[in-house]
Parts: C-alpha cells; structure tokens; sequence
C-alpha cells in the first residue's frame, strides 16, 4: 500500500475536514494524491478557495497539493486508503455521541473495497474502533477485516492555535489490526510525521492511550480547581502557591481554570462510559469532572457575592465578559465553558455582553443562542477576562477603569495581570 501510495497509484481519503483532517489531508497532500470529503459543502467551497473555515491553517498550506476537495462520496470511490477523522462529542447527558464516527463508519464501507484500508483518528474509548466502527464496514461492504481490507488507529494529537507544536513536530501513536497493517500505517505516517511515529501493540492500546492523555490533564486541572477554591476561603493568592511550589523539581505545572473544548472536557467521559458498560463506575475521574464542570458557576457566585458586598443589586447589574472560545487565540468554541459562565450570570438576571474577535458570532449563535456586541459601553459593574487572547493582554488599569462604574469588579480567570500593571486600580481586583 505505502509504495503505491508514494507513487500515485493509489490515493488517500481524509474523512472529515475539520481541526484534525484538514491540515493532514493537506501534509499527506504533499506527497500523496489525496481526496479531502466532508459532508458540509459550505466548507468543501472555502477549501477549495484555500480558506481553512476554522482559521488555523493559511492560504499558502492549500499551495502546490495534490488534493480534490468534495462532497460528494462518489468520488471517495476512487480512494484506497481511509483516514477518518471526524468529531467525537458527548450529549447533553453526557454519553459519547457517536453519530458522526458512526456515519463516516457507513459512508467508508460503501465505497471500501478489497485491498484498502482504513485508520481512524477520532478519539473513542477502547474497543470503539473494533466493536462499534468495523461491524458497520463489514455491514455494508460485505467485506470481512484483516482478511478483505486492513484496518489500523492512530489518534489525532492536533493543539489548535499552538504554532510551535504542529501536526509534523509531536510523535504520532499507530497501530494496526495485525502486523502487515501496523507495518504499512507506520509507513505512511511516518513519511509525513518528522517527529517521528510511536507503534502500540494493538488498536485498543491505541485508543486507551489518547483518552488518559486528556484524562490525566482534567484530573490534574481539577486538583488545582480545588485548591482555588480552598485558597479563596483562606484569603489565599492560589497563582502566588503555586510559584512557591512549582520552585520544587517534581511538582508538576498545571493551573486553575474553565475546562471547555473537544478534548478534555470531553474524553474522560468516554472512558467514564465504557468502564461503567464493562461494570466498574470509575470514582476518581468522576471526581476531576465533577470540580471542573462547577468551576463556572463558583465563579459566579463570587462575582454575585462580591457585587452584593458593594450594595449592588445583581438583576441591576452589567457585566462584560471577554473571550468565549474554548482556549486562547483560536475560533473554536466547541464544549465553551464561558457559554456555561454566561448562563449562569443570566440565571441571575445580570444584563451580560460578549465580545470575541475570534469568534463566529453565527457560530455562536447558533451553537449556544448567545449574541456577541461589536462595541462595548463603559458602564460595566463588572468585567470577565475569560480567556488569554494575545490582545487582552495589553490591557491596563485605565483601561477597565474606562469602561467600568465606579466600584467595578475585574475578574481575571486566566490571571493574565500583574499588581503592577493594574496599579493605580480603582476597582476590586479578584482571579482564580
């Protein structure tokens, strides 16, 4: 398969065009002949303009690839080798949704034929890629694994908005169905990823290994979220403790903080739910979700009590919060936990703006019937720096005084300021 891949006898399929397809369709576009799908063709049309619709990737990466961009499962036909890497979510109870794995699943095994293979780079619990994914194939191609088509797993490790760790530079985990697949996935992969490729033992191992790594920085998180909230009771500086003890070789560096996006807030509950199919209800990873999904509404409540302390009625109150993406200096607003801050202020009756240059005001709209302003006032009794955009950063104590009350409350979640650069202050200062 690698050999004919590399000389464009065969082509590769990247299912699924978003944070994790895209810019791998277009690295193994470099040396492949690769067909991009997606069932959105509002994106397939961006793309083929070269504009990557969640603004990560630039005019100049869509250059000089071999890649046909389409809609149109027709043309997946024509592919050999099927990387699918669509989202994996939870819904509102909190189960893994599977849906779109499962229809990318059906939409490979319609066109899949003897020889091709498939790797799946969407992060499932252990066991979903053979249980869940393959019976679907085998379903509606009448094909039979490691005996018809090969089969292989390697889990996206993409960091959106991380210019330094990119796609190339973090080693990559394959694995394989049996040895010829395993041996030939980590050709392919291999030929692109210059960090180089890490085999695991088997597929299950694979998926096990990407869901503890997010696994392990929730529960880490939700340690330091704990500590927040003793220290606040305790008239503590938590940001102040932690440079203390991060002076100490083996104390590890993890920071209080909202807990959002497709990736750690979202994959423990995968292994959540399979540990508890195969009997066993995990205690301490239920735990770290648990702290991490009350952070926004702890954080509320001081907000309220604080405004309350200055004789302040809340349902009279005005409040700004800047950033609603998931994490700093990027579009995407997937499993926000601002969304779930702001609503929380509103449960309170506070009239609450949002602003974000980053974000998609449809988007958000659409995901989370939100509004963003374009100006903001200079009434606020309150104001919420969210998230550690680059151009929040700037920002000083003329600045919040400028567009606050007298009285005014900054909270700072991502303690982007210093004393220093908020001297001169005129407003409660409060941070995580």
């Amino acid at each position: 398969m690698y050999q004919d891949l590399l000389d464009k006898k065969k082509k590769i399929a990247v299912v699924g065009l978003g944070y994790v397809g895209l810019p791998i369709a277009l690295e193994f576009a470099k040396y492949f002949s690769v067909i991009g799908f997606d069932i959105n063709e509002a994106r397939i049309a961006l793309m083929r303009k070269g504009i990557d619709p969640s603004k990560e990737l630039e005019s100049k990466d869509f250059q000089g690839r071999d890649i046909e961009f389409t809609a149109d499962l027709e043309t997946l036909r024509h592919a050999h080798f099927f990387v699918v890497a669509v989202p994996t979510d939870i819904n509102e109870h909190k189960i893994p949704n599977l849906t779109p794995l499962l229809s990318a699943s059906k939409s490979v095994g319609k066109v899949i034929k003897k020889g091709d293979y498939v790797v799946f780079e969407s992060t499932v619990y252990p066991g979903c890629t053979e249980e869940d994914c393959l019976p679907i194939i085998e379903e509606e191609s009448g094909l039979v694994r490691n005996t018809d088509f090969k089969f292989g797993y390697s889990p996206e490790r993409i960091n959106p908005g991380d210019k330094e760790r990119t796609l190339t530079t973090i080693l990559k985990i394959v694995a394989g169905g049996d040895s010829e697949s395993a041996e030939e996935i980590n050709k392919i992969y291999s030929h692109i990823i210059t960090a180089g490729t890490h085999l695991a033992s088997s597929v299950k191992v694979a998926e096990a290994a990407k869901v503890i790594e997010n696994t392990q920085r929730d529960l880490n998180i939700s340690l330091m979220n704990e500590l927040a909230i003793i220290f606040d009771k305790m008239g503590i500086d938590t940001q102040e403790v932690l440079k203390a003890a991060g002076t100490k070789w083996n104390f590890l560096k993890f920071y209080p903080g909202l807990v959002g996006g497709h990736c750690i807030g979202v994959d423990p509950y995968y292994l959540m739910h399979k540990s508890k199919q195969l009997g066993y209800d995990p205690q301490v990873i239920a735990a770290g979700r648990r702290i991490n999904d009350f952070m926004p509404a702890f954080i509320v409540k001081k907000m309220v009590q604080m405004l309350i302390q200055k004789g302040k009625n809340p349902s009279e109150c005005k409040v700004l919060v800047k950033g609603i993406t998931f994490k700093e200096n990027v579009s995407d607003i997937r499993n926000s936990k601002v969304a779930t801050l702001v609503k929380e202020l509103m449960d309170y009756s506070i009239n609450v703006h949002i602003v974000d240059s980053h974000a998609s005001p449809n988007e958000v709209a659409h995901e989370y019937k939100l509004s963003l302003i374009d100006d903001i006032s200079n009434d606020y009794d309150a104001v919420v720096v969210a998230v550690s955009h680059n151009d929040y950063k700037k920002y000083n104590a003329e600045y919040f005084s400028s567009i606050m009350v007298d009285e005014g409350i900054l909270i700072d979640l991502k303690s982007i300021y210093s004393l220093k650069q908020l001297e001169g202050k005129n407003f409660d200062y409060w941070k995580l």
